[in-house]
């Protein structure tokens, strides 16, 4: 849509047009703040650039980022002055009208009538979208210097948010003022020709758009130098939050906590390693912990390789090693995947007279000044895995302490597809709203298979072309051990098709990879993995067997934990209302390790109908979604790459 056109539709009814096409974008309705926003900023953004001769300018409004669900408030798309080439405006609109400081922190501010006030430094915000869209998008990188940043405060004067020139100025980003017009206006007519921008914005659109890196590719080295990942709105918030406390708390000598929480694919492991590398340069004695043997072993694996940076790898462990830890040993212990933080230490290996009554989250806060906790509540997959929110404040409030709390609410996996994530948390009945039928949305790809045959063949092809896949499937089949002459035992079996669950030793076995490499080891792709060995991992494409303790009834989810066969787990200690919650979050992570599509397949005959209802078949083919379209006059434009 051109600024022109825009400026034409009145202000509610342009809100109401981006609402209706946000809505359909992420499914579900924005907030109402958004589209107060939206009918405040837009117009204003559309008038400046009419004023200056630039109504021919397109605007991309609420433009997904690639590879995330991060929405950039507009792009203007136009032609470069003198060059002809390209020439791209990220804006992000803020409507704060004061501004002050917040503490000694350049990259925080404090707003005032903003809910929770504290707020990250938008040019720093915007500074970053315009560094990944340089990272992701071809048709940007071939011209950096065509790309600019600036945040525009509409409602305020100079003097009103004089501290935000102040604190940050960043090559990316720029602020105005609304008392500042004629200065805006001037940059604009500098970067933009008062020429059409619709070829333009069709090759922004339309751009090949590079893939993210995975959490584990990275060395000891790039960590301890950082930064690696480019953090983004909450996720900067959440890391700044945690240098700050640990700061605060090796001043004052007080314990504090700090909490991060956020779904799958939010970017808390990326924050973790982002923490870990930044308090290792600082000198600060740091540790990480995981409550998973795959993840951590594959992180030691990883970053730290096979038979080097000895000191980085003995920062990695595991919940269960700070039992005998003094008071305040670490300034600060990293606790990635907390939501596995367990009620005891001890387990089935711990000699009776070894064993404690002492809860594992007196431990990990015992160890450190600040223990960063960093979980998704919708993981918790055991009866004994406490860690979650409320659990963490009733332990703080017992003990005194206070606990800092940040949401992430982006959406860094999955191709940052809302529409996904919704879709899999109404098919498991996990949001009280009903399932509905996938169509692809641009950024992710959902197929049904007909059988576990034709998944495995699927996704053995994208496997040999160098896109990882992974088959994992609900514990809902026997785990042998390795035959006398060392062949793994295709325990999984439906009908004529078999598969072995994944190696369960710490060594190779039959060809597979040890446990802990399962889902980073191309050789994975010949075993089926289990909860324990997916989660906190990421691969291209995910093949999920829903077992049959998962069933569809008359259009209504329901599970049956008779068919869990995982030991660690029994039966006879749940009900089956209690045991419904942790097979859902079981399906919710298997569901939920693809960055760019998922196959699934029910063996349960109607739930594999209730499905074919819900999800294109797997004979459609693969295809990428297709780019999207971007429609002329009032219609607005279903952005995203």
């Amino acid at each position: 849509m051109s600024a022109s056109e825009m400026q034409a539709i009145p202000a509610d009814r342009l809100a109401d047009k981006v609402r209706v096409a946000v809505s359909y974008q992420i499914r579900r309705a924005p907030l109402d703040s958004e589209v107060r926003s939206w009918a405040n900023s837009l117009p204003a953004l559309a008038e400046d650039l009419v004023k200056v001769g630039l109504g021919d300018v397109e605007v991309l409004v609420e433009c997904q980022l690639p590879g995330n669900n991060l929405r950039v408030d507009a792009i203007l798309c136009g032609v470069m002055p003198g060059s002809g080439g390209d020439s791209f405006v990220v804006v992000e609109l803020k409507q704060w009208s004061e501004v002050s400081a917040a503490t000694d922190d350049p990259e925080s501010v404090d707003v005032t009538g903003v809910p929770g006030r504290i707020r990250g430094h938008p040019v720093l915000q915007v500074r970053k979208y315009c560094d990944h869209l340089l990272e992701r998008v071809s048709t940007v990188e071939r011209t950096p210097n065509n790309l600019r940043g600036v945040v525009y405060l509409h409602n305020a004067s100079r003097v009103a948010v004089e501290e935000l020139y102040q604190r940050l100025h960043p090559e990316h980003g720029l602020v105005f003022s609304g008392s500042e017009r004629d200065r805006f206006h001037k940059f604009l007519s500098s970067r933009l020709a008062p020429v059409s921008g619709t070829a333009s914005a069709d090759r922004l659109l339309n751009s090949r758009v590079r893939p993210g890196r995975a959490t584990t590719a990275l060395s000891a080295t790039q960590i301890a130098r950082r930064r690696q990942y480019r953090l983004l709105a909450e996720q900067q918030e959440a890391f700044q939050l945690a240098l700050h406390t640990v700061e605060q708390s090796r001043q004052d000598d007080h314990k504090r906590i700090v909490v991060v929480t956020g779904g799958p694919g939010s970017g808390k492991s990326v924050i973790a390693l982002e923490l870990l590398g930044e308090f290792t340069r600082l000198g600060y004695g740091v540790q990480h912990a995981t409550g998973s043997y795959a993840f951590t072993e594959t992180m030691k694996k990883v970053v730290c390789g096979q038979r080097e940076n000895v000191a980085f790898r003995s920062m990695f462990g595991y919940f269960s090693n700070f039992g005998d830890a003094r008071r305040n040993d670490l300034d600060v212990l990293i606790c990635d995947e907390a939501h596995r933080i367990r009620e005891r230490s001890d387990n089935w290996r711990t000699r009776r007279d070894l064993r404690s009554d002492r809860p594992q989250i007196e431990e990990l806060v015992n160890a450190a000044r600040v223990p960063v906790l960093l979980l998704d509540e919708n993981q918790v997959v055991r009866k004994n895995e406490l860690g979650s929110l409320p659990e963490i404040r009733a332990y703080a409030e017992k003990r005194g302490l206070e606990v800092r709390h940040v949401e992430l609410k982006g959406l860094f996996r999955c191709g940052g597809s809302d529409a996904y994530d919704s879709w899999v948390r109404r098919f498991l009945g996990l949001s009280g709203e009903p399932p509905f039928a996938w169509h692809d949305d641009g950024a992710f790809t959902l197929r049904l298979a007909d059988s576990p045959s034709e998944m495995e063949r699927e996704l053995r092809r994208l496997n040999d072309e160098h896109e990882s896949a992974r088959i994992t499937a609900g514990f809902c089949w026997k785990w042998s051990k390795p035959t006398e002459d060392g062949r793994l035992v295709r325990d999984v079996t439906i009908g004529d098709w078999s598969m072995p669950w994944n190696n369960n030793a710490d060594k190779p076995v039959d060809g597979a990879p040890p446990r802990a490499f399962w889902a980073t080891d191309p050789a994975g792709i010949g075993q089926v993995g289990c909860i324990y060995t997916a989660q906190g991992f990421e691969y291209d494409w995910a093949g999920v067997i829903i077992g049959p303790d998962v069933k569809v009834r008359d259009g209504l989810l329901t599970t049956d934990n008779s068919a869990n066969k995982d030991r660690g787990v029994p039966r006879a200690s749940l009900t089956e209302e209690q045991a419904s919650p942790y097979i859902r979050n079981s399906y919710k992570v298997l569901l939920t390790r693809a960055m760019r599509g998922a196959i699934v397949y029910a063996v349960d005959p109607e739930t594999q109908a209730h499905l074919k209802e819900l999800v294109p078949p797997l004979g459609a083919g693969l295809d990428p979604a297709p780019a999207p379209v971007r429609m002329q006059g009032e219609q607005l434009p279903l952005f995203g790459f």
